[in-house]
């Protein structure tokens, strides 16, 4: 028994070894319609990021007059409560989201962590679906503190929060692991958060979109179909720090991930892929930036577990209109 759940787990988490190091066509900030100014007040929210921030002045295309969701999906927003909550401040938080009026035309989805799925599924208006934070790369079994995709289905998810951060930097997991992960969600018909994004030092350095981009080429590896997927673009330094990407950062980077999906899996795909902005997003700043074309949504951390303040950032997809 010991010997065939061994064989059994390494089969399910072997990871192959790295093929040669991907060289994306282009690295850096490079592609934005305008360059920041760093006398914006915005830059005020960066104290340690310096000039090596400023955004590259070039040109992907002319800039629109028409602000408009480039993804040809819904409005997305979906709310990460990662570890936190108990049973009385989740019943509250479920209470507050049930009574708020919420845009219709939103994709809502929040993460509870695991042992209060089960709670929230049993309270919460169908209008919002349940994701779980994260998933096993394989079907149940000897795998002490897992949970299969198949037990998530059973109690009502609809998606899964995958590649997150801090099981990047924090857990230890691999691109290639995180690939598997999502290929086996998404085969057993649960959708897939898939997040990327960088590490201050790889901002500084100018490799935001290479990380990115190999991050990215993980999941294209793997996934079979990218109609259940949503990108999540969370720079990791701004992830509950306080600090968030400017509008126009955050577009840039979502600009060069839909035009790398583009190259790399098709016209199509980079089309209807919803990719999201996740970092320090709250009630005051979700305006500003889901009036940027490619920001097709939010991953909420913090925010997400004020009820009030989530629906503001909810109904932020009423930002998307014409351009004055």
């Amino acid at each position: 028994m010991a010997a065939a759940s061994s064989a059994s787990l390494a089969c399910q988490i072997s990871r192959p070894k790295p093929s040669a190091p991907y060289s994306p066509h282009f690295s850096g900030l490079h592609r934005s319609c305008s360059t920041l100014s760093l006398s914006s007040p915005t830059l005020s929210l960066f104290p340690h990021l310096d000039s090596r921030l400023r955004l590259s002045h070039s040109s992907r295309r002319a800039c629109r007059r028409v602000v408009a969701m480039a993804g040809s999906g819904k409005f997305f927003v979906g709310g990460n409560w990662k570890c936190n909550g108990t049973k009385e401040s989740i019943s509250k938080l479920v209470s507050d989201l049930n009574s708020a009026t919420l845009e219709p035309d939103v994709d809502v989805v929040v993460a509870p962590p695991f042992v209060y799925i089960d709670q929230v599924k049993n309270s919460l208006t169908d209008r919002i679906e349940i994701a779980a934070q994260n998933s096993w790369v394989g079907k149940g079994g000897a795998f002490t503190g897992e949970i299969s995709v198949e037990q998530l289905k059973d109690i009502g998810c609809k998606w899964v929060v995958l590649g997150h951060s801090e099981r990047r930097h924090v857990i230890g997991e691999d691109d290639v692991f995180i690939g598997k992960k999502a290929t086996y969600a998404l085969s057993q018909g649960l959708g897939v958060i898939a997040c990327i994004g960088e590490l201050l030092k790889e901002r500084e350095e100018g490799k935001t979109n290479d990380v990115c981009f190999r991050q990215m080429k993980a999941f294209t590896d793997a996934v079979p179909s990218w109609d259940n997927v949503v990108i999540a673009y969370e720079p990791v330094w701004a992830i509950g720090t306080g600090k968030v990407a400017t509008p126009q950062q955050a577009q840039d980077v979502h600009v060069a991930v839909r035009d790398w999906l583009k190259k790399n899996v098709s016209a199509e795909v980079a089309s209807k892929t919803r990719i999201i902005y996740g970092g320090s997003v709250n009630g005051s700043n979700c305006a500003e930036l889901a009036k940027q074309e490619d920001i097709d949504g939010f991953l909420v951390g913090g925010a997400s577990l004020k009820g009030p303040e989530f629906a503001t950032i909810i109904n932020s997809g009423t930002s998307k209109k014409v351009a004055a």
